[in-house]
């Protein structure tokens, strides 16, 4: 017998099993009307009544929605009311520019949008056949009092499309099946030990490689969703002390603002000795990992992977031999990218490149055959990052390709270069990763001007008006010169070198 797996499964078993459990706590505080508490089948009933609508509107099994919002229980549904019954969810990054999401409509070829009100202003300027407010065309999309057409289910059909930035200027389109996502989901729910016992604080946007797979996972344990739409470090601890948190996955930033919001919190931390949380984006430093276990008590776990991985590719997380080491080594220890998760095969090549096999891995870059077969060459996914394998570890120390992780999200360096450089008093550029206690990496800029009386300022508003704010450099340098190769390329190692000194690897 041959049974497909799909994501709707997850939601199936949470339908079947946990029907009257509160599902997801959806944001109080946001423009839309909060859908508040919903059960388990309510959720179903959304989902099924969301895939309803796009069989109304024609969408057909592979067609793409495209879905631009914050953290919320309608984009939690969307999920599975769009890719549970054959069509593909393309989640867009709430904080790009126009233009930016434009490109990806358009190149996805989706044939819906769905914008956060807040956002609204989108749909004059992205063309779609079929465009949706948040909030209010709630009854055009989740709605349907019909029965959704069947799905047979296809393991190995496109769930998600997920457009990650790249070495290149424009975005690519990351094809993850159901047969990834599923894999993922399970995988890393079984090494994270989630059960239905848990309470899950979406403090990682679900935009961001599907959330790291935790809808999934979650929703077919039966656990908890609490929806957080905006990062906010007190806030974060009243959610958990609210509604008894249990886990959570971050970025670097986000255990920064939790650290920083303990130091005047009022009592005992919310979740000391109960809470984990996982994080992911840039390895945070020694003592900041040891501020997490200390200050707040919380298990720390270290994970390493990327949106083409679905993404979990190996986990660092305390185990019983490291009992008797100082909490300074364990720290060390955790700080690592971890060991291979079930499934998943790593090496490091003669080039110190990470390369990964795994049923997780891509199944293509969207209409980008040339990039999907360089990416994948030998059967190995190629990770642009440079590391060392040593005692069943992975250990990233730099990263091959010109990305740049602030606060957990992928900038590209030549995008940035790009916009800058249509500046009249710009004659070169350089972009770089600097480190950055609170963000990981900031994105600097360095300049060559015309000898005009061009600013810093100047630089940065300009960068505003053609990217998304957090692709905006924080620091501009002006240099007379920038040093390249007799081929006329930038070394970009070079121009980093004095920044990272001291540090032992090239990322934060």
């Amino acid at each position: 017998m041959f049974f497909p797996l799909t994501i709707r499964d997850f939601l199936d078993r949470a339908v079947t099993v946990y029907p009257d459990r509160v599902g997801v706590v959806d944001e109080p505080d946001q423009t839309a009307d909060s859908w508040g508490e919903l059960t388990y089948a309510q959720i179903g009933k959304l989902a099924n009544a969301q895939a309803a609508g796009l069989d109304e509107l024609g969408v057909p099994v592979g067609g793409r929605v495209a879905i631009v919002s914050q953290n919320s229980a309608r984009l939690l549904v969307s999920f599975f009311g769009v890719s549970g019954w054959g069509r593909v969810l393309v989640p867009i990054n709430y904080r790009l520019a126009a233009a930016e999401v434009k490109y990806i409509v358009e190149h996805s070829g989706a044939e819906v949008l769905i914008v956060d009100p807040d956002l609204k202003s989108l749909l004059d300027e992205v063309p779609c056949n079929h465009k949706f407010v948040i909030g209010e065309d709630d009854d055009a999309i989740w709605g349907s009092k019909n029965v959704p057409q069947t799905w047979e289910g296809d393991e190995g059909a496109t769930a998600t499309i997920n457009y990650t930035s790249g070495t290149t200027a424009r975005p690519k389109g990351v094809q993850l099946t159901h047969r990834s996502l599923w894999l993922n989901a399970t995988v890393f729910g079984l090494h994270a030990s989630v059960s239905d016992r848990d309470v899950y604080l979406h403090t990682l946007p679900m935009f961001h490689a599907n959330g790291w797979g935790h809808p999934f996972t979650v929703t077919g344990m039966g656990a908890k969703h609490i929806v957080l739409r905006q990062i906010d470090g007190t806030e974060i601890l009243k959610r958990i002390e609210k509604h008894g948190v249990t886990y959570l996955c971050a970025a670097p930033a986000v255990v920064s603002a939790a650290l920083e919001a303990a130091k005047d919190w009022d009592g005992e931390i919310p979740g000391r000795d109960t809470v984990r949380i996982i994080v992911a984006g840039a390895p945070p430093p020694t003592i900041t990992i040891e501020r997490v276990r200390e200050e707040l008590g919380w298990e720390f776990i270290q994970i390493y992977g990327l949106t083409e991985t679905s993404p979990l590719l190996t986990m660092s997380r305390m185990r019983s031999e490291w009992e008797e080491l100082t909490p300074n080594q364990q720290a060390r220890n955790l700080g690592r990218a971890g060991a291979p998760a079930i499934g998943v095969r790593m090496m490091v090549d003669d080039q110190g490149e990470v390369l990964a096999q795994s049923n997780h891995n891509l199944a293509s870059y969207w209409e980008n055959p040339e990039e999907s077969d360089r990416v994948m060459e030998g059967n190995w996914f190629h990770t642009g990052d440079g590391g060392t394998f040593e005692d069943g570890y992975i250990a990233i120390a730099d990263r091959k390709k010109d990305v740049i992780i602030t606060g957990g999200e992928n900038v590209s360096s030549i995008e940035v270069e790009d916009a800058i450089s249509s500046h009249p008093a710009v004659r070169e550029v350089a972009v770089i990763g600097v480190p950055d206690k609170k963000w990981g990496e900031l994105i600097m800029a360095l300049v060559v001007a015309d000898g005009s009386e061009v600013t810093q300022a100047d630089i940065i508003a300009h960068c505003r008006e053609h990217l998304a704010g957090f692709k905006c450099p924080k620091k501009v340098e002006f240099r007379d010169s920038l040093e390249r190769t007799a081929t006329g390329k930038l070394q970009k190692f070079k121009l980093r070198q004095p920044y990272w000194e001291g540090s032992d690897r090239q990322i934060n």
